[in-house]
């Protein structure tokens, strides 16, 4: 396949600019100005249009069929020009082994999940999976990030009191020993959580992500005068990832402008896609990353924060 006449925007290139792409095997096979269609060749207008690498969705819901939150990959994400996601906890160590079976394995989105610290990960919307400590077993989660090591990207807690109810502390402190023994990022939910942001903050090590970075409820990255904290800034200079995550109630625009006006940026953009935002507010990550171009961030940028930066983060 040929794609001629788009504007290829590529971190690994440098700018964007105009450019031809030639597909061979499913891989780059040559980039050019002009280049020219081979005998039997499928060429794509591409003129007026932007042409980038596959896009990387580093938190997303799919154990469809399962969790409650979950969506189905390939219509949802590879249609839309995602071609790999991170699901960011649907499955604990109770329930992935149906996760890799039936939806992992069969999709043709490439999926890399991170393991609830939660042995039952994401079941219902009713009932917070870290609400009951016998749940919160790093005994089990170690058990099955090595039996899938081929797989397996990191480790997630959510830690909103609607989770994690009064198991706050000890589901942090399980989750960063589980992810420390393993050699995983961690990924932590944040938003309206018992314990004071700074905290959590503290806790994190470089490479690990704070997801939900610009939400709009009690414990944000601005403090009471609308002023970025200082353990924001600390924690973003020794290289915690600060991931947008999206969502339905997990990012509000007032708090991204007044963040990026103070020169926090996020790490990564993300969209936390699952089955109540597929028909809005989010839609796909394309869209999330829209409201970025909205908030002043140019579209290399942009780019870079939804393929090489996520890319990093998963190894």
């Amino acid at each position: 396949m040929l794609i001629q006449g788009g504007t290829v925007v590529d971190p690994a290139l440098g700018p964007s600019a105009l450019r031809d792409v030639r597909l061979a095997d499913g891989r780059v096979a040559a980039l050019g100005e002009d280049l020219r269609p081979v005998p039997g060749e499928e060429v794509v207008d591409a003129r007026g249009l932007l042409v980038t690498p596959g896009l990387i969705d580093l938190h997303v819901h799919v154990y469809y069929g399962a969790s409650h939150y979950g969506i189905e990959p390939d219509p949802h994400c590879l249609a839309t020009g995602t071609t790999t996601v991170v699901d960011a906890g649907s499955a604990g160590a109770l329930t992935f082994t149906g996760f890799r079976k039936y939806v992992i394995e069969v999709a043709e989105t490439r999926i890399l999940p991170l393991l609830n610290i939660s042995s039952t990960g994401m079941l219902s919307g009713e009932i917070g999976e870290l609400e009951d400590v016998r749940f919160i077993d790093r005994a089990k989660a170690l058990q099955t990030i090595e039996a899938n090591r081929d797989l397996i990207h990191g480790v997630k807690v959510r830690l909103s009191r609607q989770q994690a109810g009064g198991n706050a502390r000890l589901a942090l402190g399980t989750a960063l020993e589980t992810a420390a023994a393993a050699r995983l990022p961690l990924m932590v939910h944040v938003g309206d959580t018992p314990i004071p942001l700074e905290d959590i903050l503290r806790e994190l090590r470089r490479g690990d992500v704070m997801t939900h970075c610009f939400h709009g409820r009690e414990q944000g990255v601005l403090d009471e005068r609308g002023r970025v904290r200082d353990e924001a800034r600390r924690a973003v200079g020794r290289g915690v990832v600060f991931d947008v995550g999206h969502g339905v109630g997990s990012f509000a625009f007032a708090v991204a402008r007044a963040a990026l006006a103070q020169d926090l940026r996020p790490g990564t953009i993300s969209s936390d896609l699952h089955v109540y935002n597929v028909r809005g507010p989010v839609f796909d990550l394309a869209t999330t990353m829209t409201k970025f171009l909205a908030l002043g961030l140019v579209l290399d940028e942009v780019v870079r924060m939804t393929t090489e930066a996520p890319a990093k983060v998963i190894g």
